[in-house]
């Protein structure tokens, strides 16, 4: 299962590494969010499912909660976000965490349910993980095409 991570996780390495800074905050029309952040929303939706953040990781910073989960929005932050080199490093630095765990601890019950689908271990979740980033890497590509060709 971590090569699939490691195969998604390096292409939307590469592909944010040649981002153009300037286009980071804008919000094309028809999109909720920007590309910051999606690569925001990718890092830390991984870390609260795997490893409990913000309760029980303490990788990435505690304010990272109110900017990038589930349902928060650009428009609404009263706060900087992270510069893109540092969200960068963030997801390069979380990488080895999500490929060291062992087949028993996917196969481990999660502590928690959500509110959709049905995971029953943290194997199913790390096979959501995939599937969203991929997800979020193929927004990232269409919000860089609109804003560079408006």
């Amino acid at each position: 299962m971590t090569n699939q991570f490691s195969l998604t996780r390096g292409s939307l390495l590469t592909f944010v590494k040649q981002l153009d800074k300037e286009i980071m905050d804008i919000q094309p029309k028809g999109f909720n969010n920007t590309i910051r952040w999606h690569i925001g929303h990718i890092l830390v939706t991984a870390e609260s499912l795997l490893f409990g953040y913000p309760k029980q990781s303490t990788n990435i910073p505690v304010s990272y909660q109110g900017l990038f989960a589930t349902g928060t929005k650009p428009s609404e932050w009263s706060e900087n976000a992270p510069k893109l080199a540092t969200l960068i490093v963030d997801l390069e630095n979380q990488a080895p965490r999500i490929e060291a765990p062992t087949d028993e601890f996917f196969a481990t019950d999660l502590p928690y349910t959500l509110p959709f689908g049905n995971f029953k271990t943290y194997g199913d979740v790390f096979a959501m993980i995939l599937s969203h980033e991929a997800e979020h890497l193929g927004q990232i590509k269409a919000m860089k095409k609109i804003v560079e060709n408006r």
